[in-house]
């Protein structure tokens, strides 16, 4: 078969391509950049052959492979004759890879410009060498008969650092996918009930948390699953008809919340239809596979009528109930279609699985922005990848119940591709009788994405409550930098050791180990270093010397120190208590 270059690389082309006739061309776009373009024409229609393309490279400083998951084996090297590092298509995943060394440098960043359909990227080590193999099948999946496919890899070898060559794919796939504007309210800080509420969503108990919840600083809340039913199992049998049984004064209740100047964003289950509901008769035989676990069937968007009624559903909640947005949830539950479940059959308008799905939210989007423009849109890890930028604004964190260290992880997997997508923290819970300067670090640990609190406010004890509005008040003065600086995490291998973001004002660096903060010569005029630790302490490695004002304050906002720094280039000890925080201003 057909070989390219690729700087050092050589790609090979195998498979059987059948009818098909194999265009394989490269080019290096700027310097060590190459994108390898595959294209198959026929002259009949027929399904795309099972070919791969396939490279290698010397398994020399490399450490980890990172692949975005949320929360898997991120560092894993799996041997060549394993599985796929990522199974991507555009409910779930992105077709990315980024290998790396010990010191962060990219060594190899590969990238799928076709994100819809499914695709498979592997990087495996080969035993018999020592080499890290590498393959893209581009088609590995169920795909009708057409005459022509295309799909072009991309190849990054520059030696820069690994979260600059996600970025620089993240920016590529813009041209391809362009990301639906964030409105401004998707960058404030939200209340969840999911996990302080969970299904016991009456108004009473939401307008209870709301009160306090603004009075933090969060500007909107999200309804969680139980709104529609009065079933308190944890399955979704009951779902799919989306009357508000625990709420039947929904729009009443949202006029309320409005007053206190919060919106309101409620959740969907986007493909569930339950056995016990009223729509399960009408929806039976347009299910793509049903879920005895949950007692629901997946209905199938290639069906015009099923995509106008989960749209039309949405609709008339935002008309009648005055909402500001929703939870689309479940979206990643399309992904575990086969081929089988995945045959076109009569009264399909659709007939590919994929296109269907980008095609519900392409129309659902648009017909929704169409009655408000400033709709908020939440979608949850897995589907955060370059397609779903087109029609979410919201990217939360999969689910991670109190594990700090998981959510810091998945947040910054997204950030590493969200562009200007507003990422979400999972929403925050810690136990209440937990000190107050350990419950912080489940909010430090996700400075850099958009918080989301899910805890009883009434509940919690006085000092929680002081270090939430501490913390809030701060993070919101200092969202520009977190949000938007150019953010630089280190080690995605040990799940994040320390990331930093920086604008031309300041700097902030949260340390989610005792590691030192390194502390450059040219570096902007104020530096925030936050001790995301249970430990007091943080260490400082300054590369020259820095004289100033140092202000240290403890987990309740209350300030420990304020004086003259005067560190000369070395490693040094700053007094910052645990889930503290220290500023360092330059001075002459």
């Amino acid at each position: 078969m057909s070989t390219v270059t690729a700087g050092p690389l050589t790609i090979r082309l195998d498979g059987d391509p059948g009818p098909f006739a194999i265009a394989l061309v490269a080019t290096e776009t700027a310097p060590g950049i190459h994108e390898i373009r595959l294209e198959l024409t026929a002259t009949t229609d027929a399904a795309p052959p099972a070919m791969s393309l396939r490279w290698s490279l010397p398994c020399i400083d490399l450490i980890a492979q990172w692949r975005g998951d949320g929360g898997g084996l991120t560092g894993h090297f799996p041997p060549d004759w394993g599985g796929p590092s990522t199974r991507a298509r555009a409910c779930s995943q992105a077709p990315v890879v980024c290998l790396h060394g010990e010191d962060g440098t990219n060594r190899l960043t590969m990238a799928v410009d076709e994100a819809v359909h499914l695709s498979h990227l592997y990087a495996g080590v080969r035993e018999e060498d020592g080499t890290m193999a590498c393959r893209l099948e581009p088609f590995p999946g169920h795909r009708l008969r057409g005459r022509r496919f295309a799909v072009v890899l991309r190849l990054d070898l520059r030696p820069v650092p690994w979260h600059r060559a996600l970025a620089g794919v993240s920016c590529w796939w813009e041209g391809v996918h362009a990301p639906a504007p964030v409105p401004d309210a998707g960058r404030e800080p939200m209340y969840s009930t999911w996990y302080s509420l969970h299904q016991a969503v009456d108004a009473a108990a939401v307008e209870r948390q709301c009160a306090p919840a603004r009075e933090l600083g969060c500007t909107a809340v999200i309804v969680d699953d139980g709104w529609q039913t009065l079933d308190g199992a944890r399955g979704y049998a009951f779902t799919g008809d989306w009357v508000p049984e625990r709420i039947p004064e929904m729009a009443a209740m949202v006029r309320r919340i409005h007053a206190l100047g919060m919106r309101v964003l409620l959740w969907y289950a986007v493909p569930f239809v339950g056995f016990e509901s009223r729509a399960w008769a009408r929806f039976a035989d347009r299910c793509l596979f049903t879920d005895q676990r949950k007692r629901c069937g997946l209905v199938d968007p290639r069906y015009p009528e099923v995509r106008e009624f989960l749209i039309g559903t949405w609709e008339r909640a935002l008309a009648e109930w005055d909402l500001d947005g929703f939870k689309l949830d479940f979206v990643d539950a399309w992904q575990c279609f086969t081929p089988d479940h995945a045959a076109a059959k009569s009264g399909m308008d659709i007939p590919d699985l994929e296109e269907a799905v980008v095609t519900l939210l392409d129309t659902a989007l648009a017909r929704l922005r169409g009655r408000r423009p400033d709709i908020l849109i939440e979608f949850r890890q897995s589907y955060t990848g370059p397609v779903m930028r087109r029609f979410g604004h919201l990217f939360r964190a999969g689910d991670c119940p109190a594990d700090a260290i998981g959510n810091r992880q998945r947040i910054l997997d997204i950030r590493m591709l969200c562009g200007a997508t507003a990422a979400h923290a999972d929403m925050l819970m810690w136990h209440r009788d937990e000190p107050a300067a350990s419950a912080a670090l489940q909010l430090l640990n996700v400075l850099f994405a958009v918080p989301q609190i899910s805890v009883d406010l009434h509940a919690i004890p006085a000092d929680h409550r002081r270090m939430l509005a501490f913390w809030l008040a701060w993070w919101r003065d200092h969202r520009d930098c977190l949000l938007d600086g150019t953010l630089a995490p280190e080690h995605p291998e040990a799940r994040y050791t320390q990331a930093t973001a920086r604008t031309a004002g300041e700097r902030i660096t949260c340390l989610y180990q005792q590691v030192p903060a390194r502390l450059g010569a040219d570096e902007p005029p104020v530096l925030h270093l936050v001790n995301a630790t249970r430990g007091d302490g943080v260490l400082v490695d300054a590369a020259a010397p820095w004289r100033g004002r140092l202000v240290v304050r403890d987990v309740l906002g209350e300030v420990r120190a304020d004086g003259v720094i005067d560190l000369t280039p070395g490693i040094h000890r700053l007094a910052v208590p645990a889930a503290g925080l220290a500023t360092l201003e330059r001075r002459p």
